[in-house]
């Protein structure tokens, strides 16, 4: 029980990740997916929006996906190694 894996697919996750994400946000993920970017996780503070972070494929970048589906290349967030 402790060592099994919890998720159940990747497709799920993908769908969690991507749900409340505005329609603006969903069209630019489909582009820069086009280019190696990878949607890794969602911020989702409270009474705000989702903060959707995208890295590229060489994991050193990354960018956050604002609301109207521009790139925040220089985000204030910090992420832990």
């Amino acid at each position: 029980m402790y060592g099994r894996e919890r998720r159940q697919s990747g497709e799920l996750d993908t769908a969690a990740l991507r749900a409340g994400l505005t329609p603006a946000q969903l069209n630019a993920l489909g582009t820069l997916e086009h280019f190696g970017w990878t949607l890794r996780f969602v911020r989702r503070p409270m009474f705000r929006d989702p903060i959707p972070v995208l890295f590229h494929r060489d994991g050193k970048r990354f960018v956050v996906l604002e609301a109207d589906g521009t790139l925040n290349e220089a985000p204030d967030i910090k992420i832990r190694d």
